[in-house]
This record gives C-alpha cells, structure tokens and sequence, in this order.
C-alpha cells in the first residue's frame, strides 16, 4: 500500500523521555475509508503516538504522512486533512459551546454561514441545546468529549484522530458518536480511535493495532489479528500479560 493509499501513514516514529522510552520504531499504515481501533495497555505509547502522528508533539525520529502531506515539513496542508479529539484536550473555558465552536470555526478559516449552519447542527445532534449558557468551565468530562468532538468536525476533515472518545460518555451520547462516526466512515472517511474497551473496539473497528511497550505487536484486518479469537484474548496473548489464577487481597478471603 503507498501512502496515496492511507489516510495515515507512520515511518519510524520514535520518541523518548529521559531514560523512557515511549515509542520506539513504530511504522503504522490506515487505510483509506477505514475505521481503526489502537488498543493496548496503561503505558503502552498510544497517546503519545496520535500526538506525534497529528502533529502535536515532535518525534526524535520518524515521519507522519497524512494523505501524502507530511505533518512537519507541511503541516498546514496536513493539518486542514484531519480532526483531532487528543487526550485531556485543552479548551478556550470561559465561552459556552456554541461561541467554542464559532471562534474554531473562523479560526480555521470557514465563513460565518458555514460556521453558523455547523454549529447548530453539532449541538442539536450532541444534545447541547439545554446547555447553551453553560460555559465550557463547567462541562463534565463527558460533555468536554463531546465538544471535543464537534471542535473535530466542525472543518470538515478525512480523517478523524480520537483518543479514548468514550471515556466519561454516558450511554446515550456513546450511540449518538457512534452514529456520526460510522456515517462519516460510509461517507468516505477515515476514523483512527484508541480505547481500553475490546468490545467496542470489535463492535466498530474493522482494523486493528496492538501497541506494547512502545511497539506495535499485531496490525490488520480485525479477523486477522482477532485469529480466530476474540479480541480481548488475542490482546492478552499478544501482550503477554495474564492475571494470576486465584491470586486476590488477602483481607477478601
């Protein structure tokens, strides 16, 4: 596959901090219209290989291709490719939701029509319409996800990076974003998320990586990298790691 063929293509990506290293050599391809699942352990490297794959934080080594563009020497181009829900996403807290999304909107360059129709739009379906004077200070974490969220697609992009989007997601809202998310799959976009949830990593993914210790252990097709199992046994038989039988707190027994 070239990298014409991905919507995100990962050469080498390496990263340290002191003495630790978090990612280590990871070459990773997303096919184009694909919806990806990265899983793996607390510690593994996932969040901070999506940071250094959508440009948010520079590799020691290795190359990040969005689309072909590469996400350091041409960054802008690259950057208008894709929508980004990161981890712990920092946001502007003193505007409420609607003023959020239109200060992005015309931050990112689209006209104030385009930005208004949007808007309404991402906070009807996300549920945000009781909301409209709450500040963004005062969002619970699962409602940061969800303008997180909409600040992601507001633009318009291809590819959708998303870090644990249903972390802190209450049920309800979880089946609203999966329904965006495989709609803007069938449309002919590409989702990349991470998530600690194997069942919802099955339920939505149709590829797969396993990241361990700063490196990807299995990549593909889900079938092929489930073989045969399901997806939570191949993560542990890949990882390597098995709770101990009968071992508990010895107060509990």
């Amino acid at each position: 596959m070239t990298e014409w063929d991905s919507a995100l293509q990962l050469h080498g990506l390496c990263k340290q901090f002191g003495k630790q290293t978090a990612v280590n050599s990871v070459n990773l391809t997303v096919p184009c219209g694909s919806f990806f699942g990265l899983v793996g352990p607390n510690g593994a490297g996932k969040t901070t290989l999506l940071s250094m794959a959508v440009g948010l934080l520079r590799p020691d080594r290795g190359a990040s291709r969005i689309f072909g563009a590469d996400v350091w020497s041409n960054p802008l181009h690259a950057k208008t490719l894709v929508g980004v829900l990161p981890d712990g996403m920092s946001l502007p807290e003193r505007l409420t939701g609607r003023e959020l999304l239109i200060y992005m909107g015309l931050l990112r360059g689209l006209d104030a029509k385009t930005v208004a129709e949007r808007t309404e739009e991402l906070l009807a379906i996300l549920d945000f319409c009781d909301d409209e004077r709450t500040l963004v200070i005062n969002y619970s974490t699962g409602m940061r996800k969800k303008i997180g969220l909409a600040t992601a697609l507001l633009h318009s992009p291809k590819l959708l990076v998303l870090d644990e989007p249903f972390e802190a997601v209450d049920p309800i809202s979880a089946l609203t974003i999966k329904t965006i998310l495989q709609q803007f799959v069938a449309s002919g976009g590409s989702v990349i998320l991470s998530s600690h949830v194997m069942a919802l990593v099955e339920q939505l993914c149709d590829h797969v990586a396993v990241i361990a210790k700063g490196r990807v252990a299995a990549s593909g097709p889900l079938d092929l990298v489930r073989n045969g199992k399901s997806l939570e046994e191949a993560f542990v038989h890949l990882v390597g790691k098995r709770p101990e039988e009968g071992k508990t707190l010895s107060w509990l027994m």
